[in-house]
C-alpha cells in the first residue's frame, strides 16, 4: 500500500513539473570565439596555440526526447599553400540541458581519427549532473583523441594541438546551452457555456430595533375593579326583660 502511495506522489510531482526548452545561444557562442565575422558571417576565427582555427555555427537538430543534437566543424587554417584540416565534434544534449554524450572525428591528409562514443555510463558517471557531467565527459573526449592522435606520429603544432582545440569549442558550447521553463497551457474552453458567477452579497448595516413608543396605547383598558369596604359591626346586645318577682300571697 506504501509502494502506491510512494508511486502516486512520484507521478503527481512530475506532473506539476513545467517542462524545458533547451536551445544553443549561437550568439553568444559566437562571441566567445571572436563572433561570427568569416565566411559570410557564418564562421569565427581565432588563433590558438600559434596556429589559426576557423569554427562554423553549429547545425543543431532536436532529439525526439525534446533535447537536442549539435554538430559543430573546426577547421585548421594552415595557410594559402597548403589544404585545411578538418574536424567535426558531435554532442546530444538532455532535454534539461545536461551533456548526455560527445564523439569527435578528426580528417588529416585523408586519415580520419575517430574518438569513441564518449559518455556517463557507468554508476558513478550516472551520478553525475551539470557541470560535473560535462567536465568527465569533455576530458574522456580529450583523453582518447589524444591517445589515438599520437599513434599518428604528428609534429605540426597545428594538428598536434586539436584535440585541445576541441574541447575550447566544448566548454565554449556548453556555455551555450540554454534553458527555459515551457509556459503551461491554459485548458481550452469547452462548448458549454458555464453558470453565471453569483454576485456578491452586499454588505449591508445592521437595522437598529425599533424605539418603542412613549404614546399610550390608544386601546382602551378596563379600569381595575373597585375595591369593596367592608363594614363590620359589633353585634347587638339584647337586654333581658325584666321579670316581675311573683305576687306575695
Amino acid at each position: 500500500m506504501n509502494v502506491l502511495i510512494v508511486s502516486a506522489l512520484a507521478i503527481l510531482a512530475s506532473s506539476l513539473v513545467a517542462p524545458a526548452v533547451v536551445s544553443i545561444d549561437q550568439k553568444a557562442f559566437g562571441a566567445s570565439l571572436g563572433g561570427w565575422t568569416k565566411r559570410n558571417n557564418q564562421a569565427a576565427e581565432y588563433p590558438l596555440s600559434g596556429t589559426s582555427y576557423r569554427t562554423y555555427k553549429p547545425e543543431v537538430t532536436t532529439t525526439p526526447d525534446g533535447g537536442l543534437f549539435v554538430s559543430l566543424r573546426i577547421d585548421n587554417v594552415r595557410g594559402w599553400l597548403a589544404s585545411d584540416d578538418h574536424a567535426m565534434l558531435e554532442i546530444t544534449v538532455s532535454a534539461n540541458g545536461s551533456i548526455e554524450s560527445a564523439q569527435s572525428t578528426i580528417a588529416i591528409q585523408g586519415r580520419s581519427v575517430t574518438s569513441d562514443l564518449i559518455r556517463c555510463g557507468n554508476v558513478a558517471g550516472q551520478q553525475l549532473v551539470g557541470m560535473d557531467r560535462a567536465v568527465k565527459i569533455g576530458s574522456d573526449l580529450v583523453a582518447d583523441l589524444t591517445a589515438k592522435m599520437l599513434q599518428e606520429q604528428l609534429v605540426e603544432p597545428g594538428r598536434v594541438s586539436y584535440p585541445a582545440v576541441l574541447r575550447h569549442n566544448y566548454n565554449r558550447l556548453f556555455q551555450a546551452i540554454r534553458t527555459e521553463a515551457m509556459p503551461i497551457a491554459k485548458p481550452v474552453p469547452s462548448d458549454e457555456t458555464p453558470p453565471p458567477a453569483t454576485p456578491p452579497t452586499e454588505c449591508k448595516p445592521a437595522v437598529p430595533p425599533p424605539t418603542p413608543d412613549a404614546t399610550p396605547d390608544a386601546t382602551p383598558v378596563d379600569p381595575p375593579p373597585t375595591a369593596v369596604k367592608l363594614e363590620i359591626k359589633a353585634p347587638s346586645v339584647v337586654t333581658p326583660a325584666k321579670t316581675e318577682p311573683p305576687a306575695k300571697k
